[in-house]
């Protein structure tokens, strides 16, 4: 009778757990069990471990084999046990000789062959592994995932002969050389291309700057969509721990990670006709919606009244948080969602409500009853509100007029987003309100004002301190130290769309 204990990690959600991995054998009928909360794909792995060993030239034990998983109370998935079951057989058979393995984790699955096959996210374990000081064997597919780590000790294999060669001391193993500093893509779309829109393009700017969200409404082709797609292209470069969370969320995808654009924001464009599950996240074994996906990055909703409404409350919680809780009968998973929604609408279901031509024919019940999918409470968490009126035919027939560049825009952005992380190590948007007085210094005058707006648009307490923080950012724009009612002015005019009244 003999035991082994390896170890590995479990895939839950953006976390890795560890997970020890027992094989005892003992005399007994030929068997093999696995205890601990398994699922379907870890009790097959009983046959492709025992394939692999024996084509790889070593013996399986005809005996009683026992292995369990602990702790029991954490759901095991996948393939990506397999390699420590197997090596854990080869210790507790003593095929292995004096091998230290408390220093290791083994993470991958086992072709009949012999062969390491890649899992998928590995990304969460390696920095647990790194930050535990401890050296994680992984398949050499999974190398380049890995690499985006710094400083962690990873060690890429190709098959079980190899690795048992190397635990042996008869070859080396190949370390995993940390990479994490990739080129950004420079095909992100530029705000020059864009005609007119002026007052558009100064709430995307503001919007980039303190992280705020944004509802543009406007007919049908004035550059609503266009004016989204650049955002991203306005925000400043995403630092290394920012954007190996959000590669961290990406690897749960089941597209998986595109190496080539990890140090890219995303940019997320769900259909209207997206779920809640799909935009939140969720399933039996819950995987990141939309939103998580979005994290660190811009979450852009088209046809905003066009979403049920059931699945745009949803939202509601998220933006606040940032993050995003899934319940299951088995376990409970947290998801990031730090995202930058900018949104886009019809004024109307026609789309051409006080259009000069007068071909809209939308009844005043009917454009009331359009807006009214959109509950006051999603509207009070968007910051800016702004209309996105026609482009004259004289400026889209005529030559492009000279007009900034996202890579222009972007450093004044750099500039206000570096003075906010100097007060409050934040962005704006994120300001509690608590902290509201003590980070946001209102002038006297800008004071009087905003009793003034508060009184004439009926602003609830939400509105109040959403006004205050987009009049922050637009202040850190000027480089100025105190609110003004200028600031205040025009913070208030991006709000000012959905309300009864106007503000002079």
């Amino acid at each position: 009778m003999s035991l082994a204990v390896v170890y590995s990690r479990a895939s839950c959600g953006i976390d890795a757990p560890q997970v020890i991995v027992e094989v005892y054998i003992s005399n007994g009928l030929p068997s093999l069990s696995i205890v601990g909360l398994p699922e379907t794909a870890v009790k097959e792995s009983k046959d492709r471990v025992r394939g692999a060993l024996l084509t790889s030239g070593f013996e399986f034990p005809a005996r009683r084999i026992t292995i369990n998983m602990a702790p029991a109370d954490i759901p095991k998935e996948g393939s990506r046990f397999d390699l420590p079951i197997a090596i854990g057989i080869l210790a507790a058979s003593g095929q292995l000789g004096e091998v230290n393995l408390e220093e290791y984790e083994f993470i991958a699955e086992l072709a009949l062959t012999g062969v390491l096959r890649p899992v998928s996210s590995v990304l969460p374990a390696v920095i647990r592994v790194s930050r535990d000081k401890r050296k994680l064997v992984i398949a050499n597919c999974n190398s380049n995932e890995a690499a985006l780590v710094p400083d962690g000790e990873v060690y890429s294999v190709e098959s079980l002969g190899g690795l048992v060669s190397a635990l042996t001391g008869q070859s080396s193993l190949t370390r995993v050389k940390s990479s994490p500093s990739s080129a950004i893509a420079a095909d992100v779309p530029d705000i020059a291309d864009v005609r007119g829109q002026h007052q558009a393009k100064r709430a995307l700017e503001i919007a980039a700057a303190g992280a705020h969200s944004l509802l543009m409404v406007g007919q049908p082709g004035t550059g609503k969509t266009m004016l989204a797609s650049r955002l991203v292209g306005l925000l400043p470069e995403m630092s290394e721990d920012e954007a190996l969370e959000t590669a961290v969320v990406q690897t749960l995808n089941r597209n998986g990670i595109d190496m080539s654009r990890w140090r890219n924001r995303p940019f997320r464009a769900p259909h209207h006709t997206a779920s809640a599950v799909a935009l939140v996240g969720g399933g039996s074994n819950p995987r990141p919606g939309e939103i998580s996906l979005a994290h660190n990055g811009v979450l852009f909703l088209d046809e905003l009244p066009e979403f049920e409404r059931r699945v745009l409350e949803v939202l509601r919680e998220p933006i606040e948080s940032g993050r995003i809780s899934i319940s299951r009968a088995v376990r409970q998973v947290e998801f990031p969602a730090r995202f930058q929604l900018i949104a886009a609408m019809n004024p109307c279901p026609c789309g051409y409500h006080s259009d000069p031509s007068g071909r809209c024919r939308c009844t005043a019940e009917q454009v009331q009853r359009y807006r009214s999918k959109l509950s006051g409470p999603l509207l009070d968490r968007i910051d800016l509100q702004v209309e996105v009126p026609a482009v004259p035919v004289d400026l889209i027939l005529g030559k492009a007029p000279s007009a900034e560049s996202s890579r222009d825009v972007r450093k004044r952005v750099s500039r206000a987003r570096k003075i906010q992380l100097a007060r409050s190590g934040n962005t704006n948007s994120s300001i509690a309100a608590h902290q509201i007085e003590e980070l946001c210094f209102v002038l006297p005058a800008a004071n009087e004002y905003l009793r003034h707006v508060m009184d004439r648009l009926g602003l609830s307490a939400r509105s109040y301190h959403r006004v205050i923080k987009v009049a922050r950012t637009i202040a850190d724009l000027s480089a100025e130290d105190g609110i003004s009612d200028r600031h205040v002015a025009e913070a208030v005019r991006y709000r000012s769309f959905f309300q009864s009244n106007t503000v002079n």
